[in-house]
């Protein structure tokens, strides 16, 4: 085959060189420009597992904890890790300036730095996600399938890790927020949990929320329902470690939620969007709720359709793709799935599917939160 060779045009006498295929017109500039684009998609799938490894690692545990920056050696003795691992770690995060780096190559943590990395006490930790990411990324090997057969895989295909990544994505938030600021914000809500109510936490995960209430709230009786077998494990145990006599988790396949009105509160955290059956399940919160009850609706803050969640929310992408290997997928665990994902409950949504359930007020809380919006639903 001869070597592919320049052509001149006639009419201009300009020499166009071909690419592969017989391709021509590429702007070279825009195609550096877009190799950088999708190659940067790399670099930040690459470091988000470095920052796995200094989560689960301790690394930035102990440069939290050290009274000055450390060298790898220093970080590497703190740890108990092998050096140069710890160097090449380093070096990956101090690049993509998540650590910081002084020209004697000793590393340290801003104070933004520590409170995302290394706090997780602080409602802006941030490790919940990376704690789970090996799961997440290994659900790709199950994706080519979901894609041929439209059938996903629930939240335990993620196993005992995936809920420990949700728990730690979550809890450190509310623990800050939800008895200062939102439930405040219901009307009446907190002279209620007072007195002593029934309360059911829908989609409750390892149950922070039940035991952070139950606690807050003695006279109040608090019912968790998950269908994980990981969250619910991890429930008991805590329950066991409080000690609280107010509080039960159950799956609700084996204890569904009472359908005569006799519930005051109900709750559903960032978990409508991932149900199989959200229009059925709200029909069940209605069945489940007093004619006087409210329900706290928390869940992903969305827009109406692609367009405005592209144009208006800067993680829109990584919204889109966390739904494809976790949230979608879960939607669609089941043959007829409803598939809503990450982004699929707007406030629109939202009121016409409450609606739909038989809920007749809808109103959107005030709550300040970078990824929730907060809804307050009666009958």
């Amino acid at each position: 085959m001869a070597e592919p060779t320049a052509t001149a045009s006639p009419a201009t006498s300009t020499t166009v060189a071909p690419t592969p295929g017989g391709a021509t017109g590429l702007d070279p500039d825009q195609l550096a420009l877009f190799s950088f684009q999708l190659f940067s998609k790399l670099e930040g799938a690459v470091t988000s597992g470095m920052i796995h490894l200094g989560d689960r690692l301790g690394l930035y545990t102990a440069l939290r904890g050290a009274s000055e920056p450390l060298s790898s050696s220093a970080l590497a003795a703190e740890t108990g890790l092998h050096e140069r691992w710890v160097r090449e770690w380093a070096y990956n995060q101090a690049a993509a300036r998540i650590i910081s780096v002084d020209d004697a190559e000793r590393f340290s943590l801003s104070p933004e730095a520590a409170a995302v990395l290394a706090t997780p006490d602080h409602p802006a930790f941030g490790m919940g996600m990376f704690h789970r990411l090996p799961q997440t990324m290994e659900a790709l090997n199950a994706m080519p399938e979901s894609f041929r057969t439209g059938l996903g895989h629930d939240y335990d295909s993620h196993g005992c890790e995936g809920a420990v990544g949700i728990e730690r994505s979550f809890e450190p938030w509310n623990n800050a927020n939800l008895l200062p600021v939102v439930l405040p914000a219901l009307d009446g809500v907190v002279e209620r949990l007072t007195a002593g109510i029934s309360v059911a936490d829908v989609g409750c995960g390892a149950g922070g929320a039940v035991l952070l209430m139950s606690d807050a709230f003695p006279a109040s009786r608090f019912t968790g329902y998950d269908i994980s077998r990981y969250a619910l494990d991890r429930a008991a145990t805590k329950l066991a470690a409080s000690g609280a006599r107010n509080a039960a988790f159950v799956d609700p396949r084996e204890h569904p939620l009472p359908d005569d009105h006799s519930v005051d509160l109900i709750t559903t955290f960032d978990c409508i969007h991932d149900m199989t059956h959200p229009q059925r399940i709200m029909e069940s919160l209605r069945a489940a709720i007093a004619p006087d009850g409210t329900w706290l609706l928390v869940d992903i803050k969305a827009h109406d359709g692609f367009a405005d969640n592209a144009r208006k929310n800067p993680m829109a992408s990584l919204m889109y793709g966390i739904s494809v290997l976790s949230c979608m997928s879960s939607a669609m665990s089941d043959a007829d799935g409803a598939g809503l994902g990450t982004l699929g409950l707007s406030e629109t949504k939202a009121r016409e599917m409450s609606a739909s359930a038989g809920f007749s007020r809808f109103r959107r809380l005030d709550v300040d939160n970078a990824v929730n919006a907060f809804y307050e639903i009666r009958p």
